[in-house]
């Protein structure tokens, strides 16, 4: 079985909201070249993503406009999330035959052979990981997934699922921003570092709340990232929170959302920031409200 190592740009393209961007194919194709340009080739996608999986049909009609593109970028999709119909409640399914399914439903939309990545989208209380793993490794085996992963996994779901799996899982894609600390108190990131396994890290800044949210926590993280933008010579909180991100020793990659190039370029600019410890921590401290013991 081939081993190969993932290979991932430092940051990743989202479009869970690219149905909403009001943009024409031709703008997609422009969108997506220049954030290649910019270094950004892996792109994050997902079957719930827009009504009626608009995301993913997007992208596969620029793909469609030039195929040239597919060997340029890494495409991660998942499966697992399944929206209600009629008197169904939305739930998680992560059996095999439903993982199988949706990943032929997403080759179609996106109009490409394979995925470079999947990952199982949500836990799934009522996963039956040797289950998962046969559907991984059949998936594997016919050539439509390169690499295997989980997204919003705990540390315990994790292993269960790596115990059954062939080959290491690749990623635990996870809510990583200064709002919201949970991976980095429930052992999520250090279970990553233990393995080297960079987490892919999606609403860095917390669905805008760092920008518009009028909470006490919310106003003391403004007021210091804005302090310590400065210090770092940063242009944007943005810049600050990806730096803030990324200065964790589990080397999360950070999943921007925006439709505007010029928004992503200067995101990618916190590459160049280098932040200290003590800024580090003076972040945390505003969103905590107290310092460390």
């Amino acid at each position: 079985m081939n081993n190969d190592h993932p290979v991932f740009s430092v940051m990743i393209q989202g479009y869970w909201r690219m149905a909403e961007w009001g943009m024409t194919t031709q703008q997609h194709h422009a969108f997506l070249k220049q954030h290649i340009e910019l270094g950004i080739t892996t792109v994050d996608h997902a079957p719930v993503y827009g009504p009626e999986s608009a995301c993913e049909r997007l992208f596969g009609d620029v793909l469609a406009l030039d195929s040239s593109l597919r060997e340029q970028i890494q495409i991660v999709s998942k499966c697992g999330i399944y929206r209600g119909h009629g008197n169904q409640v939305n739930h998680y399914d992560s059996s095999k035959a439903a993982i199988l399914k949706s990943v032929d439903e997403s080759l179609e939309r996106l109009k490409t052979d394979h995925l470079d990545v999947l990952l199982l989208h949500r836990p799934d209380l009522l996963m039956d990981a040797d289950e998962a793993a046969q559907a991984f490794s059949e998936l594997k085996a016919a050539g439509k997934v390169k690499h295997f992963g989980v997204s919003n996994f705990t540390p315990a779901q994790f292993s269960l699922l790596q115990s059954r799996v062939e080959e290491p899982l690749i990623t635990n894609q996870v809510e990583i921003n200064p709002v919201n600390l949970q991976v980095t108190e429930d052992g999520t990131l250090e279970q990553l570092q233990q393995a080297r396994i960079r987490p892919m890290a999606w609403s860095c800044l917390a669905k805008g709340e760092l920008f518009s949210g009028d909470s006490e926590q919310l106003t003391r993280l403004r007021q210091t990232l804005a302090e310590v933008g400065e210090e770092i010579g940063a242009s944007s909180i943005d810049q600050v929170v990806f730096a803030w991100v990324m200065r964790l020793p589990s080397n999360p990659l950070p999943i921007l959302g925006s439709s505007k190039i010029e928004r992503v370029a200067a995101s990618v600019k916190a590459l160049e920031l280098s932040m200290t410890k003590e800024q580090w921590y003076r972040i945390w401290t505003a969103s905590k409200g107290h310092g460390v013991a």
